[in-house]
Parts: structure tokens; sequence; C-alpha cells
């Protein structure tokens, strides 16, 4: 439930670091090289100014190194702003780094007393909410294990699970939902938006636009220390996704490395187009989608088949299908091919795509696959919800049903 008053404020906050070029390290290295320990400093944060309002979620994307990070740390006050001010009001709670403040020689249950303790519990409020915590984190039977025998997705499940269960004001959380198995992941969304809906206010660090549009109702983007734009994630969304895809185009692609002796084809780059022949990263429903793969081929191939995958980026499987669906052609494959397959009215609503593509031989055998080789992202139509837009028409019949010989079509 959103409220009308600010939880969060962020006032022109700026942070720098030092950034050396050849610091040396043992007291030998800086006797010797004491003039080399020259630096430059980065500003991270050039100032960032926002206010975030009681029950809102609120993404922050941007690409590595824009600040997204240091301005969690910021909200949670492990590091402080060179200048200007953050203002919270509430409890924090936070997922910063994976089992930050477990102890690898307790036990789990031990570990959840300690990170408990830290977010403000005393030991009676702990022990009202530790059977709770252990059934959220499906840990029952390692719970008395020492944490150091847990994955990392225990590790994850165990942190989750302490964090969400401490009553906070505000949840922070930076990429950790990116561990973990798609059941449990689904669990965790599902957790946070009951505790949107009690009024908790979440802030999610996530380079996933996936999950930040299943949970969040604002994106905030940022680059090279600045606040590029805030919005309706379907929105920014489209702006940031359009954004990388020009700078994918100022990009020159990198050399191939040495394929392996066996490869016969090998994928150089993946991106789509539109009908009029324009690269782009974002489309709207039933728009026509041309997904161009460029490869390199090494040996020759006479019959090659190609292969198509859609996977929504919650997982959900779209569509899989090859070059042979329709017809039974096969393609012969030369050195700097490239294959364009025209997706026709393409029916899917807003989310982010990602495309996997593949060629095999007339036997069906995999000549080269890449996985999730690039994502498209779908706007938002009209609010549809769902997977696929089903076009429908609705008519009123002011009267009654002749139940023997139906309605009139």
């Amino acid at each position: 439930m959103q409220g009308t008053h600010t939880v969060i404020e962020v006032k022109d906050i700026k942070k720098k670091f030092r950034v050396f070029f050849d610091k040396g390290y043992t007291l030998k290295e800086k006797a010797i090289g004491w003039k080399r320990n020259s630096y430059k400093e980065k500003w991270v944060l050039n100032g960032i100014s926002f206010r975030i309002k009681k029950g809102e979620a609120v993404g922050i994307i941007g690409q590595n190194g824009c600040g997204k990070s240091t301005l969690l740390k910021l909200l949670t006050r492990i590091m402080y702003p060179d200048s200007g001010e953050v203002i919270l009001h509430g409890r924090v709670s936070s997922l910063i780094e994976l089992g930050a403040g477990f102890h690898p020689d307790l036990s789990g249950r031990e570990n959840i007393y300690i990170n408990a303790s830290i977010f403000g519990l005393n030991k009676s409020e702990i022990e009202q909410r530790i059977d709770e915590i252990i059934c959220f984190s499906e840990l029952e039977e390692s719970i008395d294990n020492p944490i150091r025998t847990y994955s990392s997705g225990m590790y994850m499940r165990l942190a989750f699970s302490v964090a969400i269960h401490v009553d906070a004001d505000i949840l922070l959380i930076d990429e950790i939902l990116a561990v973990g198995d798609a059941n449990f992941q689904e669990k965790c969304f599902e957790k946070m938006q009951e505790i949107q809906r009690a009024g908790v206010t979440i802030v999610i660090v996530s380079h996933s636009l996936g999950q930040i549009e299943k949970i969040c109702n604002r994106t905030i983007w940022l680059q090279d220390g600045l606040l590029k734009a805030e919005g309706a994630p379907a929105v920014v969304h489209c702006q940031y996704l359009d954004y990388m895809a020009r700078i994918r185009e100022q990009v020159p692609i990198k050399e191939i490395p040495e394929a392996q002796p066996e490869a016969a084809v090998v994928f150089d780059s993946v991106f789509f187009m539109d009908v009029f022949g324009n690269e782009r990263a974002f489309f709207d429903t039933a728009e026509d989608i041309f997904v161009v793969a460029e490869c390199s081929v090494l040996k020759r191939v006479d019959k090659a088949v190609f292969s198509i995958k859609i996977v929504r980026s919650d997982g959900l499987y779209c569509y899989g299908g090859t070059s042979r669906c329709n017809e039974d052609i096969y393609f012969s494959l030369q050195k700097n091919t490239a294959v364009k397959v025209r997706m026709h009215k393409v029916f899917l609503l807003a989310g982010t795509y990602q495309v996997s593509i593949g060629i095999e031989d007339e036997t069906g055998k995999s000549i080269c696959y890449m996985d999730r080789a690039c994502e498209f992202r779908i706007r938002e139509k009209g609010g549809a919800e769902g997977a696929f837009f089903i076009q429908n028409t609705w008519e009123v019949i002011n009267e009654p049903m002749d139940k023997e010989n139906g309605w009139r079509i």
C-alpha cells in the first residue's frame, strides 16, 4: 500500500574514489616506486537527487560502473557521500552482499540470531520469527549444519529469509535475486509483493529488467554518475535498451576467439532489425521483428538448419522452431554468411525476451549454438497482461439466450 509521505530522500549526493595507476603494496615496492603512486579521482556519483515514498518499489538500472551499488551502500550507510545528504525514515533491512555477516563455522540457526540482531531485533523477537524464517528458507534439514557447507543458493535463501522477516520499513536489495532456482525466485517475488502491499518500501539494483518490471512501479536509470531518467519501468527500460543498442552500433565487433578444431561455424553477432532495416532492441506488440545472425564458416556446410528459441526474462518458454518448420528447405553455408529470419506479427506482451539461436545439420546434430545471444523488449500494449496478445471483440446481446438454438453468431 503506497503512502504519501517520503521515507527515502537523496539530496544532491556526490561520491568519488581514487583510482591508482601503479600502486605499490609491499614496503619494498613503496620505497622503490614512491613516485609511481599517482592516481586520478573518479566521480562515481555526481549530484544525484530523488525521493521515494512509503510503499513504493523502485528499481535502479544502468551499465556496470554507473554507481548503482555505490548508491545502495550510501542508502544503507555502509559508506557516506562526500557531499549531499541521505535521509531515511524507519528501520532498514538490506541484502547487499550474499551472506554478509554470516560466520562460516556457525550453524544456519546460530547465524539467524546473529544476522537478525544486526538488523535490530532482540532475542525474544528473533525467537518469535525463527520458525517462519527457517520454513521460508526451505533449509530445515541443513539449518543446524555449519554454513560453510552451504551452496551459494542456500546462502541466498537464508540471507533473504532473515532480511524479509525483520519487520523493516525499507528493504534494499543488490542483485541477490539472480541466485537461486526458479521456484525460489518466484517465491521471493511473491513475498516482496506481499510486503510491499503491507507498506514496506523496496529498492532493487538489478541488470534483469524483467525482475524489476515484475516488482517495481518506478525505475531510476543511472548513467555516468548522473540520473539519466526516472519513471514507469515500461518507459524507462525502452529508453535504456534503445541507448544500449546505439552504444553497440558504435563499438566494433571484437576479434573472434580461435574456434575449436571440430567447429564448422561460429556466430559473430546477433541483433534485431525492424521492417525499415533499422537496428533496434525494442518493439511494439504485433510488430514484425527480424533476427539477424552473422557467422564465420570455417568448414562448408551444405545442408544446414537454423533454430531459434525465445524465453521471457522470468524463464517462460515462449517459442521454439527451426527453418524447416514450414518447408523442407536446407541452407548452404559459406564464408561471411549472414542469416535473417522474419518473425511476423510477434504477439508477445510487454516484457524482456532473450533469443537463443543455433545451427544443425540435416540429421539434427548441433553444429553451433549461442544461448541467450541477445534480448529485445516489447512495450506495453494498452494495459493487457500475460504472455501473448489475443485480438478480441466485445458485444452485448440484449436478449435471452435460446437454449435450443444457441446465440446467433
